[in-house]
């Protein structure tokens, strides 16, 4: 999803970083776009630096105040490729302009160009947001299509008080997310997410580990978020960032990803297990490197403690998820699982097939559930996959006898 953020010139230009800051918790791309005015009260570099992308204040640009084609049309390109267009905060001024068709920057130019839904925040003096003219103007916009985010009453920044005030950020990034069609189906989870690979050590130079990237469960959590549900991300060793708006524990070895998870296990609704977890570690590990002697080297092993298991034991009503990375006989395996470790789903891939599997960005699954039903799904980006997991979470809180013409029952 990819947002046009408008910022015009008024106190309240300040809380629009926060905004981009709460977009971007969506997992919304937000192109910031100033004008003249909004620059007097924030600079375009924090803009810059929130985003990691260009901030436009000009409608023609170029060297010596000279411009080129390509800043020409540049509002026509971003007006196709934007998803929405918000402009927050809205002074009297650019509200007025909007109304009017009058074109003068290179943001009521964009207003103008693009196609896109749009959504205005207005943020100005009380008498001014209840002007004639104003009210009239708003009226026209809504009349067109446009989503007012009415501003709230209060204090305002010029000592008066009364309605004017920009509306809170949580509130315009609610009309986003319904205009874009983002849900917040999972507010009411608290969803534990292990991911990446978990590390024995053999002694303080070598470890036993394995391919895993962490990109499934770094998936999962990041869209688990942006559906609303808190989520606590446990995370071995990875080269990834943990997603916005989770909370992250990082931790090295089995046994330390298996104190986390119950610990944050306790006071959660739901533990999704992607983690792909050593089974077996040293019997004795060495507190010196091991030399190389030239003969053979024989390492001793046990087994690693069950997570997905000791989870298991009186879990109630919460919900729990497993996975099966699989190198044959994938389905048989998967089934044998969800019955021994009493989970309610499990996750099952070929880790030889292409495109699924360690390191990539796609993969490709099948959901195996308590009921019997099975779900296979083709090959799709990770964070796809992660919805669709998702998606049965909700499903398993309200099970519904429906099954769609992807599922096969067993």
């Amino acid at each position: 999803m990819r947002v046009a953020l408008g910022v015009s010139g008024g106190v309240a230009a300040y809380k629009a970083a926060e905004l981009v800051r709460r977009l971007q918790q969506e997992g919304i791309d937000v192109q910031v776009v100033m004008t003249r005015s909004a620059q007097e009260f924030i600079t375009p570099l924090t803009f810059a630096a929130l985003t990691g992308q260009k901030v436009i204040t000009e409608l023609f640009s170029g060297e010596s105040g000279g411009a080129n084609v390509e800043s020409a049309i540049e509002h026509i390109a971003v007006a196709q490729r934007i998803d929405l267009l918000v402009v927050a905060p809205a002074t009297a001024n650019v509200i007025a302009k909007m109304a009017r068709g009058i074109s003068d920057d290179f943001l009521t130019t964009l207003y103008l160009a693009t196609t896109a839904p749009v959504i205005v925040a207005p943020a100005m003096n009380v008498n001014m947001w209840e002007h004639a003219a104003t009210q009239e103007n708003i009226g026209t916009l809504r009349a067109r299509g446009v989503h007012v985010v009415a501003p709230e009453e209060g204090y305002l920044a010029c000592g008066m008080t009364g309605a004017g005030r920009l509306a809170g950020v949580d509130a315009i990034a609610q009309a986003v997310c319904a205009r874009l069609g983002i849900e917040h189906d999972l507010r009411d989870e608290t969803i534990v997410v292990t991911a990446g690979p978990t590390c024995e050590d053999l002694d303080p130079v070598r470890y036993l580990t394995n391919r895993s990237s962490g990109k499934m469960g770094y998936a999962l959590a990041q869209a688990a978020a942006r559906r609303g549900a808190r989520v606590i991300l446990i995370s071995g060793p990875v080269r990834l960032d943990p997603p916005q708006g989770v909370e992250f524990v990082s931790v090295r070895s089995t046994e330390q990803m298996h104190r986390a998870v119950l610990q944050h296990f306790a006071g959660a609704t739901a533990l999704i297990m992607a983690a792909a977890v050593a089974d077996y570690r040293p019997i004795a590990p060495q507190a010196a490197k091991i030399k190389r002697t030239g003969e053979r080297l024989t390492l001793e092993l046990e087994s690693t403690p069950d997570i997905l298991a000791d989870a298991a034991r009186g879990k109630g009503e919460r919900i729990i998820i497993g996975f099966a990375a699989e190198t044959s006989d994938v389905a048989r395996h998967a089934r044998g699982k969800l019955e021994s470790k009493q989970a309610d789903l499990i996750v099952a891939n070929d880790v030889t097939a292409e495109g699924a599997g360690f390191d990539h960005d796609t993969n490709v699954i099948t959901l195996y559930a308590r009921d019997g039903r099975e779900q296979a799904f083709p090959r799709m980006p990770k964070i796809d996959a992660a919805h669709r997991i998702l998606d049965q979470l909700r499903a398993l809180r309200t099970p519904s006898p429906q099954i769609s013409e992807t599922q096969r029952v067993r």
